[in-house]
């Protein structure tokens, strides 16, 4: 785990110390070392994530809730308390509030079904953002075409903020649910939360937060906040893919509907019914997913000893450097807020005369990882006026030389293709 050495109160998170937990660095890709700047898409896994997959399949592999037996008994309790890590990762009130899902994706979707499908009606407004990963504007199309709800679309500025004078005004009595993303996976903008919760729930609706991008790099508190719902993908945050997370408020939750419906989530069953589980057993139909989520308990483990104001202050420092660099150079356009203090450490940016994918590719061959595409925000791209775009981000084991080396491998793109 992070120890003294991997973060010191005056220099912070010692990016070289951390790299050491991370097996993944000591691989070449094309005889380089790996420069892994796509942290955004997923991050790596520390070893003692890894160690936790190893231990639960070699030393107490059982099914939970399902025996007496020493081994379930053991992931039952293992299994519970990564839910616990995850409630005051966030501060939550309750590990009930906790439901362990695959993704950020799924968390929203079980949203829409459990709450959505069943709450609202035709002529019921939702408010998102024009900036949403699809994974928070796909759900909520479904009820426009099954209940006729209206959707609404806060714009952004030309340097990528929320026009928070107009989403006050698509506000009105019939909105129902505003959702929307904290920190941009494209243009890196941090949302004004705190200002946007409290002027949904003062026209009395509900605010679902998209916190993939933010849960991996910012402290939360979702009690302060006092967002309704809050999805976050633990894949971005050094847990195992396929894990995620719905925070939502119990009175909510018990309120819902579940998501999937089977086994482990029922109370009882007859033939003529059914009465659910308590939570979060009720929203975790069948077989979970009991390893990973043990994992990721253990990934929560790691970026609270490490400290999450230690990753934001160290992000923060990488960010400044690769913005100065960036806006430097000629013919290379950067999205987004210019202003560290808006942004976290994702950079989108194009070059003149380079396709992305060129450019990913050419820095592939320098062992450098970056992400080109429309990011899963394609209407955001349309507002911006492109279809792709280049994508580094940084997480807690990239360091100022790595930005080095991808500023070289830009201008060496440039000069391949003669712009």
């Amino acid at each position: 785990m992070a120890t003294q050495a991997r973060t010191d109160a005056k220099r912070g998170l010692d990016p070289l110390k951390v790299r050491e937990d991370f097996p993944i660095f000591q691989r070449k890709i094309h005889g380089k070392p790996l420069i892994y700047l796509d942290n955004a898409a997923t991050t790596q896994r520390p070893r003692p994530v890894i160690e936790a997959l190893e231990r639960f399949y070699t030393r107490m592999n059982a099914n939970v809730h399902r025996a007496v037996h020493t081994l379930s008994h053991e992931a039952s309790v293992a299994y519970e308390e990564a839910h616990k890590k995850v409630a005051r990762f966030i501060n939550a009130r309750s590990w009930r509030e906790i439901i362990f899902t695959r993704n950020a994706t799924e968390a929203l979707n079980l949203v829409m079904y459990g709450w959505g499908l069943w709450e609202l009606e035709e002529g019921d407004e939702i408010v998102l953002t024009i900036m949403e990963h699809h994974s928070n504007l796909v759900p909520w199309m479904l009820l426009r075409e099954r209940r006729g709800v209206v959707l609404k679309f806060i714009d952004v500025d030309e340097q990528g903020r929320l026009k928070l004078d107009e989403f006050k005004r698509l506000l009105s009595p019939r909105t129902k649910l505003v959702g929307v993303i904290h920190a941009s996976n494209v243009l890196g903008t941090i949302n004004p939360l705190p200002e946007i919760v409290e002027a949904a729930h003062r026209v009395g609706a509900r605010v679902v937060v998209d916190a993939a991008q933010s849960a991996p790099h910012l402290p939360l508190d979702v009690r302060a906040l006092d967002c309704d719902f809050l999805a976050a993908s633990g894949h971005k945050m050094l847990g195992p893919t396929g894990t995620g997370f719905l925070y939502g408020k119990r009175e909510l939750l018990e309120r819902m509907e579940p998501f999937l419906r089977g086994g482990d989530m029922i109370s009882s069953v007859t033939l003529e019914g059914a009465t659910w589980n308590e939570l979060p057993w009720k929203f975790e139909a069948g077989t979970p997913s009991i390893a990973d989520g043990i994992a990721l308990g253990v990934a929560v483990d790691y970026l609270m000893d490490l400290g999450l104001e230690n990753v934001y202050a160290h992000e923060r420092r990488l960010l400044e450097y690769a913005l100065e660099r960036l806006l430097k150079l000629e013919g290379v356009v950067v999205y987004g807020p210019h202003d560290p203090e808006d942004r976290l450490g994702v950079i989108s940016f194009n070059v003149e005369g380079v396709h992305p994918h060129d450019l990913a590719s050419v820095l592939d061959e320098e062992g450098i990882a970056v992400r080109s595409g429309h990011h899963c925000a394609q209407p955001l791209m349309r507002r911006l006026g492109m279809d792709n775009t280049a994508r580094a981000s940084f997480y807690i084991y990239n360091t100022e030389d790595e930005v080095d080396r991808l500023i070289e491998g830009i201008q060496r793109a440039k000069r391949l293709f003669r712009v």
